[in-house]
């Protein structure tokens, strides 16, 4: 099997910029394409995702890893939506005797609440309730409005790697808000790149698993979640149209550090890891404000 092509925002040179990130580093692609799409969100509302992939392919790296600061994939997405609950045993860990629900549980968040791969998750001075939710994320190429189930696949541009990261006690200070507990600067990550979503089969047979300090704490597959990816993207359609670079984050399995007991929170020096095959490794430390 192939290696996919990984596609980043990156910040090198004192400039942001894009690429593909190779074993050898990064092939900077902002250079020739910057005049024309800005950012990877004008690259993606373009359609031209592969023809920059294929401009990049054979090129020399321009940027050693170590030299650039990751960015989220896609600069300020017009949305990011995330799906609660979407494992059987998250539904399990609330105990309150429910079965599925009829209707899948949404929240946005906001794109400053996350950051990119290798840079520090933020535990504010307010709450070190942090904690961490490993998830595949999809990139919308195609919008629209009503999606049909049968072709969401097709809307897809790629998948990336997000870890939610959550301050747990504000997630409870309202009735039926978890926004304000969602949405603190820098508390998750998504990344560290994209890659192009070309099969079925890098959804429906894919695994998803978070380690916080090389311990394992959350691992299960795509197709054992609730409501299904194809689902999503039809139900999230429905009430708004979706756009090129939107992120849908796709929930998480059993596992987050509030369901220990005593909870399990994150602290400064931790180190998160979010890996599916196919995709990557998403890996922050933890810091202090």
């Amino acid at each position: 099997m192939n290696t996919p092509a990984r596609v980043a925002s990156f910040r090198a040179g004192g400039h942001d910029r894009y690429g593909l990130v190779t074993d050898n580093g990064i092939v900077d692609l902002w250079t020739e394409f910057g005049a024309r799409f800005p950012t990877l969100r004008e690259v993606l509302e373009a359609g031209a995702l592969q023809e920059l992939i294929a401009a990049g392919r054979d090129r020399a790296p321009a940027w050693d890893e170590s030299a650039v600061e990751y960015g989220i994939p896609v600069p300020r997405p017009s949305r990011i939506i995330c799906v609660g609950v979407n494992f059987p045993d998250r539904n399990a860990e609330y105990k309150d005797g429910t079965a599925q629900p009829k209707h899948m549980s949404l929240f946005p968040r906001f794109p400053s609440s996350f950051t990119g791969h290798g840079r520090p998750l933020i535990r504010p001075p307010e709450n070190h309730t942090l904690d961490y939710e490993g998830e595949v994320a999809v990139v919308i190429g195609k919008g629209g409005r009503r999606i049909a189930a049968e072709r969401a696949y097709d809307h897809i541009a790629a998948l990336t790697l997000c870890n939610e990261g959550t301050i747990r006690d504000w997630v409870r200070h309202a009735k039926f808000n978890v926004t304000q507990g969602k949405n603190w600067d820098a508390s998750g990550a998504i990344g560290p790149w994209m890659v192009p979503f070309t099969e079925a089969a890098q959804l429906d047979e894919a695994r998803i698993t978070t380690r916080v300090n090389g311990e394992v704490r959350q691992d299960d597959e795509l197709k054992n979640m609730m409501f299904p990816i194809r689902e999503e993207i039809a139900y999230i359609s429905t009430f708004t149209t979706l756009e090129p670079g939107d992120i849908i984050v796709t929930g998480t399995p059993t596992g987050a550090g509030a369901r220990f007991d005593p909870p399990r929170y994150l602290a400064p020096g931790d180190v998160v890891e979010v890996e599916s095959p196919g995709i990557g490794l998403l890996r922050n430390t933890v810091a202090d404000e």
